[in-house]
């Protein structure tokens, strides 16, 4: 019986499991998909422990400067106890006659009992120390390092999403082109040939779509590896299992019409309010409580302490026994260290944190016009990806007008299939060039996006 209680209980575990695994989405469109990985890509779950380990960080700095409570028992058995020589001077005569003992003669003694137990609490303050408040103020940084990492963690992990969300939309979109312009051309081969048969065109004819077929198979099984790879690789991006059967409800071209905002070309170039300067921030704030920390350890500090405990002595372990004595003791004290000569060590510590300082504050001034080139940088990527869209638009369509006619004129007899096959392949590259500037404008938006902190 307890043996089937066992394996129903293991059945509800392993069922619970299978439900809670079943509750990770199957659809997401693009905004759903950066709110899941917020949430659970790796990295991103890591940047919050972070946080939360900088928070116990800041309270462990905090606690050393409060009260210290230690207590402590000691416990020893003189298994021998040590034996010391007296005059025999200390003694009185009639003592020395009955031990046999001359004036000038010693006499072994035994101090102290066999067992000994005692008990004591402290209490440790620190009254003033320059090394703790600097302490105190780089753990509140490392607190705002830990923030500022989470944030820049996020942008990542969103931009991430985008791309591999794209680079699927991309796969999905190329492999129903292909395939649309694998059934027009095997139509196109099929008549070719049958109109080859009735001997009124030539061979060439035949083996020219017979190559342009065999280009377009090849690419399809190409696109088709292509795309299980990009759902593995937006699977991990999302934090979920590799294999998960995950599906996308947004277009690729309806994401391309939301993305084009030609307003955000116009968005000031505020460097502060980018995650990137704060963080070069954090590292210029951290030098300058190093030069601080140095600087305070010149100063003295000072301690007390408050200290109490019970000794209890015996010659046999009768400490629990309700005759045992029990002798108390306390005491209090402060204790002043100050530095006084360090060989100038000291000095030379101050003199390496100013030099630190220093290289962080130039680092800050390039970690600026670094962020102001990418900005730049970005804004042309963007500018260029909405216009190159724009021209593969066009290109697309006239590529489509093109290859009609020239299907036109070959049927008719007035056109060669060498003519028809560049009209294809031109055709074909104009799709794939569509669909890539489509991609284009989503990941360079994305890109300054990241760079400027917006999320919306």
């Amino acid at each position: 019986m307890r043996n089937k209680l066992i394996c129903i209980f293991s059945l509800c575990f392993l069922s619970l499991g299978f439900s809670q695994n079943q509750e990770i989405p199957k659809r997401f469109s693009l905004d759903e998909a950066i709110n899941f990985a917020l949430e659970n890509n790796r990295a991103a779950k890591n940047a919050v422990r972070d946080i939360e380990a900088a928070k116990k960080q800041k309270w462990e700095t905090t606690a050393t400067g409060l009260p210290q409570i230690n207590g402590a028992v000691n416990y020893q058995n003189n298994i021998k106890q040590q034996v010391a020589l007296l005059p025999a001077s200390i003694l009185s005569e009639q003592d020395r006659e009955d031990l046999g003992l001359n004036i000038n003669d010693q006499f072994p003694a035994i101090f102290g009992t066999e067992q000994t137990v005692n008990a004591n609490i402290t209490l440790n303050q620190l009254i003033f120390d320059g090394s703790y408040l600097v302490g105190l103020q780089s753990a509140k940084v490392f607190l705002e390092i830990s923030q500022n990492a989470k944030e820049k963690t996020d942008l990542q992990v969103r931009k991430a999403v985008i791309n591999a969300y794209g680079n699927v939309l991309l796969s999905e979109e190329s492999l129903l082109i292909l395939e649309r312009n694998k059934i027009t051309l095997e139509k196109n081969l099929n008549e070719t040939r049958k109109i080859y048969e009735n001997g009124l065109t030539e061979e060439e004819d035949v083996e020219q779509l017979e190559i342009t077929l065999s280009s377009i198979e090849s690419n399809l099984r190409n696109v088709k590896r292509l795309r299980d790879l990009s759902y593995k690789m937006l699977n991990i991006t999302l934090g979920i299992d590799l294999n998960n059967d995950t599906t996308l409800t947004d277009t690729l071209q309806a994401l391309t019409i939301e993305n084009i905002a030609p307003s955000l070309l116009a968005t000031e170039d505020n460097v502060a309010n980018t995650v990137d300067y704060r963080i070069a921030q954090n590292d210029t704030r951290a030098k300058e409580l190093l030069l601080k920390l140095e600087k305070t350890r010149a100063l003295p500090s000072l301690a007390g302490f408050v200290t109490a405990g019970y000794n209890g002595n015996a010659n046999s372990f009768d400490f629990f026994q309700r005759q045992q004595q029990w002798f108390g003791s306390a005491a209090f004290g402060v204790s002043l260290n100050i530095p006084i000569f360090s060989s100038f060590q000291r000095r030379a510590a101050t003199q390496r944190a100013q030099i630190n300082l220093e290289k962080a504050e130039d680092d800050l001034t390039e970690v600026e016009q670094q962020i102001k080139l990418q900005v730049a940088s970005a804004k042309s990527d963007y500018q260029l990806s909405i216009e190159e869209y724009e021209t593969a638009k066009k290109n697309l369509r006239l590529s489509e007008r093109i290859e009609k006619k020239n299907q036109v004129k070959f049927f008719e007899g007035v056109g060669s299939s060498f003519e028809l096959r560049q009209a294809q392949t031109q055709l074909y590259a104009a799709q794939q060039e569509y669909l890539q500037a489509m991609l284009d404008v989503i990941n360079t938006k994305a890109q300054l996006e990241t760079i400027l902190n917006q999320t919306n």
